[in-house]
């Protein structure tokens, strides 16, 4: 099969490689996928640079997300997954070879059912990021009728984070960088947009909800958006954050949450319960089932172009997931 892959970890012009690999097998309580779209998360870029992962594996084909169509199953596998259209998370989770290939074998339980009207590409942006989005959502507690705050409301997790709690029939607001990427989060169905380069976001926030606060936050920054957290999550709220790239190592106030009663939730969907992942997956199939979504492709690659895939994600500014559409 035609991949791509690395044998030593750095900038994504030195190191990924395209050449031809054994097609995988499908082993026991596997099945194989024939990939379409391949999504790239900023932790494939991060695994393959370096930052903040040893390389765990000698050869390595990046990215964890895809989305193809199952045409082998190992023993144990019911074939009634034959033909099937599937999205798949953690391809490259304590596994060697991803999805930046034209076929990927993995657990049958990591594959969830690709509705008909969704294409490839946009089931390659549902692993990671929707999954990380539930998981924040609703780990702390039931969200019907609560107040959620979603900072980074444009980026991958946050614009699901904001649809999923909609879906709940949740109150969200989100913070946002610019016009364009308000826009982004209101189509989401954010309620209330608040600018963070512009506006005091606690202040704000506190003015939207009547000086009461938020009951939940789905964090992107949790170092340097902490203090504003503390000042507009109300008692007995909760926090749930999956980054902090700019303070990797920040102070946490341990009485004053001790003493409001406020919980802390770190998140990493890899090392979620298992449990919560299985959930999270049938969740999403209830809520693409349920209506027309926002499902969004920020950039499309071919896999020859997977440097420049990675580079796109590098840089910045995205808004969605980019993918790497895979040809037969």
């Amino acid at each position: 099969m035609r991949a791509v892959w690395y044998d030593r970890q750095g900038p994504a012009a030195e190191v990924l490689q395209l050449g031809e690999l054994p097609t995988p097998e499908a082993g026991p309580g596997e099945v194989r996928v024939r990939l379409c779209a391949s999504g790239v998360n900023p932790a494939d870029c991060n695994r393959r640079a370096g930052r903040g992962f040893a390389q765990d594996f000698p050869r390595v084909i990046p990215n964890s997300d895809g989305a193809g169509v199952v045409d082998a199953v190992g023993d144990g596998v019911d074939p009634v997954w034959l033909g099937k259209r599937v999205w798949l998370y953690n391809g490259q989770r304590g596994r060697a070879f991803g999805t930046a290939a034209q076929w990927i074998a993995l657990a049958a339980e990591l594959v969830t059912e690709l509705p008909a009207d969704v294409d490839f590409a946009a089931g390659a942006t549902l692993g990671i990021p929707c999954m990380t989005a539930h998981r924040c959502v609703f780990l702390a507690a039931p969200v019907q009728g609560r107040t959620i705050l979603v900072t980074g409301g444009a980026g991958a997790v946050g614009h699901y984070a904001i649809q999923l709690a909609r879906w709940a029939r949740a109150r969200v607001i989100a913070t946002v960088s610019s016009e364009e990427k308000a826009e982004h989060a209101r189509a989401a169905g954010s309620e209330h947009v608040v600018n963070y380069k512009t506006e005091d976001v606690a202040a704000r926030v506190l003015d939207l909800t009547g000086g009461v606060g938020v009951d939940h936050v789905v964090e992107v920054e949790f170092g340097g958006n902490l203090a504003a957290m503390l000042r507009l999550v109300r008692n007995n709220g909760s926090i749930a954050a999956y980054a902090s790239t700019g303070e990797r190592n920040p102070a946490v106030p341990f009485y004053e949450l001790m003493r409001r009663n406020l919980s802390l939730h770190a998140v990493m969907l890899p090392t979620s319960p298992f449990e919560a992942r299985r959930r999270a997956q049938a969740d999403i199939s209830r809520w693409l089932a349920a209506g027309p979504r926002l499902l969004t492709v920020a950039a499309r690659f071919t896999l020859e172009e997977t440097t420049r895939a990675h580079e796109a994600v590098e840089r910045g500014g995205k808004r969605g997931t980019v993918v790497v559409e895979i040809a037969p």
